[in-house]
């Protein structure tokens, strides 16, 4: 499911990037009302397509129930819990980004733009929650609050985003063992083999201090990744087959957003492909006691 809501993130994000350095779509210094308008019937009609094509063409295809939960926290070491936090946070920064467009004010980008994502996933929970096969999850629930939340908690207290979340990849042999589950093709392991993702807070050490020399553009790096998964549930086949561990990185990183261009469409590009971790030297620790530094990692 994660897949579908990543996608539906980096879609929005690109039209956001477009608004903010299209010369024709330059920011509103005061509300304008047809472009408030807009991003309104906008979003509401993507959101609501979304979920009805998501009734159609999914869950069809699956029993139907009474609205339940399902208690799937200890599935994938939680990285399907980290797919839902980063989700969340983009597509409200998103939501947030073109309001600030549209010249909203900032109280109500945040009411409006910045919980959007949050009520997007709950909305598709609520889908889940009435579907045999899965079940509302309220792992997933609080995973999309947190995301949120880090949103939310940073333009309340810093008034800028000093920390984002972003995402990095590196193909395994797991997804040949079960490519249905984890992907047949690079783009497929890559939203659906949770053993070669790495999910990071990427703070950018200048904006805490800026009266220091750091570059503006360094950031410090944790990541958070898992390996060792056939199987979502470490009860059914992982414990037979492998040894599933979890792992906790520090690297460096960029924002790609801070590094200064004169050029339109690298700002555009910068702002989209912001949310992938830079390949860097990186130190590992993991949960089997091993401590490995990484001369570049992916």
């Amino acid at each position: 499911m994660i897949r579908k809501y990543f996608l539906l993130a980096i879609t929005l994000f690109s039209i956001s990037a477009f608004t903010q350095t299209s010369s024709f779509y330059k920011k509103s210094d005061t509300l304008n009302p047809k472009r408030r308008n807009a991003i309104a019937i906008t979003e509401s009609v993507m959101a609501g397509g979304a979920l009805i094509a998501l009734n159609q063409l999914w869950y069809k295809d699956y029993p139907r129930s009474g609205f339940h939960f399902k208690n799937d926290n200890n599935d994938w070491k939680q990285m399907d819990k980290i797919g839902h936090f980063m989700t969340s946070y983009y597509v409200g920064k998103v939501g947030m980004e073109v309001l600030d467009w549209a010249g909203v004010s900032k109280k109500n980008q945040l009411i409006y733009g910045a919980t959007y994502g949050f009520a997007f996933l709950t909305a598709v929970e609520v889908l889940d929650g009435f579907s045999d096969e899965w079940g509302a999850s309220p792992g997933d629930i609080l995973a999309n609050a947190a995301g949120t939340g880090l949103l939310v908690g940073q333009e309340l207290l810093w008034n800028e985003q000093r920390i984002t979340v972003k995402y990095s990849f590196h193909q395994t042999d797991f997804a040949k063992q079960r490519p249905n589950t984890l992907g047949e093709n690079y783009l497929q392991q890559a939203l659906k083999d949770y053993n070669g993702q790495t999910y990071w807070l990427s703070a950018n050490i200048w904006s805490f201090n800026k009266k220091s020399s750091f570059p503006k553009w360094l950031n410090l790096a944790l990541g958070y990744g898992a390996d060792g998964m056939l199987y979502g549930n470490s009860n059914t086949g992982n414990a037979m087959l492998q040894n599933p561990y979890r792992q906790f990185y520090l690297s460096l990183d960029l924002d790609l957003t801070k590094i200064k261009t004169n050029s339109e469409f690298l700002k555009s590009v910068f702002s989209v492909v912001n949310f992938i971790k830079i390949p860097a030297p990186t130190i590992e620790f993991n949960t089997k006691g091993g401590l490995k530094f990484h001369y570049l990692y992916f």
